[in-house]
């Protein structure tokens, strides 16, 4: 595993495209970049007539993210540094780290986690 200190250098909500609501981080490793997120937290499109999110992991999952951060507000995150773990190069990123305690949280893990309880 590699761990990098990384800087935040967007975040969406978004539900264009796929009709599934997702959240995006998007990072800048000094000399690379990348999203990490894609988790579908809800479905729903523009002009659609209903709207659901099964459960509020998502939610919980953006909440863990902004406390591992240091962040009380998600569009906040923005200009935060923090660190990344990931097996290198064009490997998904999946575990957000504090830049200065050690302080982790494991998306992927969760999101696994939260499927097999249903």
């Amino acid at each position: 595993m590699k761990i990098e200190n990384v800087k935040i250098t967007k975040v969406t909500l978004s539900m264009a495209d796929h009709g599934c609501l997702t959240f995006d981080i998007f990072v800048d490793g000094g000399g690379w970049s990348c999203a990490i997120g894609g988790y579908c937290i809800g479905h729903g499109y523009l002009g659609a007539s209903e709207f659901t999110a099964e459960n509020g992991y998502g939610l919980e999952a953006m909440m863990h993210i902004m406390n591992v951060v240091g962040v009380d507000r998600w569009e906040n995150l923005v200009g935060k540094y923090c660190r990344v773990q990931s097996d290198g190069l064009g490997s998904t990123i999946k575990v957000i780290g504090n830049i200065i305690e050690d302080k982790w949280f494991d998306i992927g893990k969760f999101f696994e986690e939260k499927k097999k309880c249903g």
